[in-house]
């Protein structure tokens, strides 16, 4: 009996202690928002993550510094969470579950590549976590139909968006500028070669192209449309089975580790003497050092720069936004970074105004609110997510990467639109428009286009005649089959 009761006793402080625990660690918390940052911190895209993560800090110290959020009359500080994806949905997928389960996060911010974010956002779904994605543009983020997808709230534009920015671009300023120089026809249509990530991602840009040509009746002809490997180093080989489709343009939908490769080997090394057009997520400090001079008089998307900002209501603040990021990190900020360090400010804004962290009154005011644009520019100045599938909507522009010798490297002018334009489009004398003729033989690199240099030409091989071909081994199976069938019919007849 005397140890039943020690037993007894012993059971009843465990659990008392526990609850303590509990209270103890939920009054600690009452002061604090807990925000988890989903960002890809190692793995092929850390450069993207990495400065997603230093802004979201400057964000944070800058909300904390001012005493915090008001919560129902309650100051709270925001505490942020690492959640390294690693770049690997499986990973994306454990650090989220992590983040809920056993940080108990308020609310997540970020989430990099469309196919991780596809991945780790179901488990953010069951648990009914509001997810401000910063970074995953495939519009399936929010509308894919198999999970409850209310609690996501996407702050970028989607492929579609800028799918259909970047082609009216072409369509309106590249395409005349090609007539031109080359004496085509003004009905010719403008060949474009797609080269995009096997990845939700990738093939969001690619329906987005297909969709904006569709939709807006451009005369632009997809003569090509290849896959990649994400991560995936050595493109030459798909550049060159794209040289040989003859297109005028390439869009490659990659990160920036994968565009500065695709450009520098293209030019380079396969001697695709063309403009390369690539998105948004490109704008980094990083792919302007990585592509060197073998990136000039290519095209980026935009919609922020760490080189350039465009005119308007929020240049002061931006200036303030790069100089604030650069002393504290001693680098440039970039695009990824500009709408996390924004969905900070979102989430907080959120908080304030549910007067509560109940994650369905946060989720409710995140449905219906409008704020003033920070950082970036906004469809009629308003950070706002449209009623059907929770997007916010971006003021896009097109710039031209130029030579800057003074920094020994390229630096971005805009383009396009003409409200925002700081320089007209230049086609370079470098530039080889796609041949009306398509060759059957696929070409091989050749070596005067693997020793050409930036700036020039490599010597184009000369055409040749394109000789039968052998027949395969499906021509001989196919002979033997029928040999085999011939000499069943007559055994059975005898």
């Amino acid at each position: 009996m005397k140890y039943r009761n020690l037993f007894t006793v012993v059971v009843i402080s465990l659990v008392l202690a526990s609850g303590l625990g509990q209270l103890a660690g939920a009054e600690n918390g009452a002061d604090e928002i807990k925000i988890g940052v989903v960002a890809p911190l190692t793995g092929g895209a850390s450069t993207t993550g990495t400065d997603m993560w230093q802004a979201a800090v400057l964000a944070a110290d800058e909300i904390n510094a001012q005493g915090g959020v008001k919560v129902n009359g309650v100051n709270k500080l925001i505490t942020l969470i690492k959640g390294d994806t690693g770049t690997s949905p499986a990973t994306g997928v454990n650090v989220v579950t992590k983040l809920i389960t056993v940080d108990e996060v308020d609310l997540l911010i970020g989430g990099f590549s469309s196919g991780i974010t596809k991945a780790d956002q179901v488990v953010a779904a069951e648990h009914k976590v509001p997810f401000i994605i910063t970074g995953a543009s495939s519009p399936i983020i929010t509308r894919r139909d198999d999970i409850d997808t209310s609690y996501f709230f996407h702050h970028c534009p989607t492929t579609d968006d800028y799918g259909k920015d970047t082609l009216l671009f072409v369509d309106e300023i590249i395409k005349p500028a090609i007539n031109e120089r080359f004496d085509f026809p003004e009905d010719r249509k403008l060949k474009l070669a797609v080269l995009y990530q096997e990845s939700a991602y990738g093939e969001g840009v690619y329906d987005g192209i297909m969709k904006a040509i569709d939709e807006h009746n451009l005369n632009v002809d997809v003569v090509a449309a290849e896959k990649f490997t994400m991560s995936e180093t050595d493109f030459r080989t798909v550049l060159t089975v794209i040289k040989a489709a003859n297109p005028d343009v390439v869009y490659p939908a990659a990160f920036v580790n994968e565009q500065k490769l695709i450009v520098a080997q293209g030019r380079r090394d396969v001697g695709l003497n063309t403009i390369y057009l690539s998105v948004e997520c490109c704008d980094d400090p990083d792919y302007y050092t990585g592509v060197e001079r073998w990136g000039e008089y290519s095209i980026q998307e935009s919609r922020f720069s760490p080189y350039t900002i465009p005119a308007g209501d929020i240049h002061d603040t931006v200036v303030q936004y790069k100089r604030d990021f650069e002393a504290k990190w001693g680098v440039p900020p970039s695009m990824m970074g500009a709408s996390t360090y924004e969905g900070v400010y979102i989430a907080a804004e959120a908080v304030k105004n549910a007067g509560t962290l109940d994650k369905e009154a946060v989720r409710a005011v995140l449905a219906e609110i409008e704020m003033p644009q920070i950082v970036e520019a906004m469809e009629n100045g308003v950070i706002t997510f449209s009623p059907d599938y929770r997007e916010s909507k971006f003021e896009l522009y097109m710039q031209q990467l130029i030579w800057d010798a003074s920094v020994s490297e390229t630096r971005p002018k805009i383009v396009w639109p003409d409200s925002v334009k700081e320089t007209d489009f230049v086609l370079p004398d470098w530039y080889e428009p796609g041949s009306e003729h398509v060759p059957t033989a696929t070409p091989v690199p050749t070596s005067a286009a693997a020793t050409a240099t930036p700036g020039t030409t490599a010597a184009p091989a000369e055409a040749s005649t394109p000789t039968p071909e052998e027949p395969g081994f499906e021509a001989v199976f196919a002979i033997a089959g029928l040999l085999t069938v011939g000499y069943l019919v007559l055994r059975r007849q005898k």
